[in-house]
């Protein structure tokens, strides 16, 4: 039977090794899912809601054992692992609290004689695709406010962080949710192509590469299934001339470098008005040599390795790219003893003297470097920001908000921050343009790809 093994990181070991499910292991699940989704979609939202806060309750109650766990698996420095589930906590209670309200019918004008009103109903089963970058964050947004709108979910987790689901499932289960109404899945690509092609889900919402998106969508054709996409990005930032430049520094470097730069909104390019263009560059550098580049085990660590030796030689030949075309590296990898040629230890980049025919600047580099160019208007750094066939984020860092407005209203991309970065508010959709997908998740929007509108026209007689 074929199994999947998640290779730790920071040594090479083995953290687990699952047997993926069988073909009637699957079958199986989904009717089961089916069965318990047909009772839950009466259950009224108030009640789910009880289930949902003991689902995050019981989440919670494992965060000292999860938070070395994602360290083992993935390779994030251990002081930092368990607070991703603050944030589960925060976009889980979120989404519960707005449910009744998101969920409730919508009513037209009143007519004389009829009774009228949108039904939101849920659209049955949702298969979740999770990634390993952020593998509670990327979860929830689905899994908690699918089930809050009366779906049944069945979740599929990246083999890079696969024990995760299973801390899903025994939340779940200590929740005490109908039995069947969650199940986490150990499944291969091809397990997860055949389910969605076989036309038995009615959601999938996947969080991953472009061309894993554009599997997930052949996978789906002519089955109707709807599906919600979050792809790559290459998120850029805009220090303005009146920013608060030690603010905006703090929050550009440590937006391009937590988590070793594998941050789905992450700061990935950063664009500098001439004025202060020096002393950001000079900020930005000095900040970045105080990272610790070591075993994320170590709670001194601050920067660990990337979680795959692949995505190190990504970065690796994306730094070789911009040197070989004229940039300047700022930092000497020397200085990180840490770091290691054929290893997944990556220390971390600052280039200057970059241009958009550098694969930094263009392409998707998911790890720990970034690129500064120097710009003379607020024109010219929104030419460059929409230069990409990504749009999920950008940061503006300026004391002017109309002109955070101004400026962000003329950007191509899902949402605009001003003076911060890598964040998702519960409260506002998360959504991309572009190459980074479609659809939206989280806010009282996140609910309408997990319903569907049912019409009633009742007249009296």
């Amino acid at each position: 039977m074929p199994e999947i093994t998640c290779i730790s990181p920071i040594d090479g070991s083995e953290v687990a090794r699952l047997k993926t499910a069988t073909p009637v292991e699957i079958e199986a699940a989904v009717v089961a899912a089916r069965s318990a989704q047909a009772a839950w979609k009466h259950v009224p939202v108030v009640e789910r809601a009880v289930f949902l806060t003991r689902f995050v309750d019981a989440m919670l109650a494992m965060k000292d054992e999860i938070g070395p766990e994602i360290t083992r698996m993935m390779g994030r420095p251990i002081r930092y692992a368990a607070g991703e589930l603050n944030g589960f906590a925060e976009r889980a209670r979120h989404m519960i609290s707005i449910a009744e309200a998101a969920l409730a019918p919508v009513r037209p004008e009143a007519k004389a004689g009829f009774t009228r009103y949108i039904r939101r109903d849920p659209v049955g089963l949702v298969l979740t695709v999770a990634p390993w970058n952020y593998p509670y964050l990327t979860a929830v947004n689905t899994v908690v406010p699918a089930l809050m709108a009366g779906n049944a979910v069945i979740l599929k987790h990246a083999a890079q962080t696969i024990l995760t689901g299973k801390r899903f499932q025994m939340a779940a289960d200590a929740a005490g949710l109908p039995q069947g109404l969650f199940r986490w899945l150990v499944l291969g690509h091809e397990d997860t192509t055949r389910l969605i092609a076989s036309g038995a889900i009615d959601h999938v919402a996947f969080t991953g590469s472009v061309e894993a998106g554009r599997a997930i969508e052949r996978a789906a054709a002519g089955t109707f299934t709807s599906i919600g996409l979050e792809l790559g990005g290459k998120d850029p930032a805009y220090v303005r001339a009146d920013a608060d430049l030690q603010q905006a520094i703090d929050t550009v470097v440590d937006a391009a470098f937590f988590n070793s730069g594998q941050c789905c909104c992450g700061i990935e390019r950063v664009y500098v008005h001439k004025d202060v263009y020096e002393k950001f560059v000079e900020g930005a550098v000095a900040l970045t040599k105080t990272y610790v580049l070591g075993d994320p085990l170590d709670d001194a660590t601050t920067l660990g390795p990337m979680a795959q030796l692949r995505l190190a030689e990504t970065v690796r030949s994306h730094n070789a790219d911009a040197l070989a075309k004229g940039a300047k590296a700022q930092l000497d990898p020397a200085s990180f003893v840490a770091g290691k040629a054929g290893t997944p230890y990556l220390a971390p980049q600052i280039f200057t003297g970059v241009n958009h025919e550098m694969l930094v600047m263009n392409e998707e580099t998911f790890g720990p470097v970034i690129g500064i160019m120097k710009v003379a208007s607020d024109e010219e750094a929104i030419a460059l920001m929409n230069d990409s066939k990504y749009g999920l984020t950008a940061a503006l860092f300026t004391r002017d908000e109309a002109a955070a407005e101004r400026i962000g209203d003329a950007l191509e991309t899902g949402t605009v921050f001003m003076n911060r970065a890598d964040y998702l508010d519960p409260g506002l959709a998360w959504t991309g343009v572009k190459d980074t997908g479609r659809g939206a998740s989280l806010s009282s929007l996140g609910y309408e790809a997990l319903t569907r509108p049912k019409s009633f026209h009742l007249k009296k007689l």
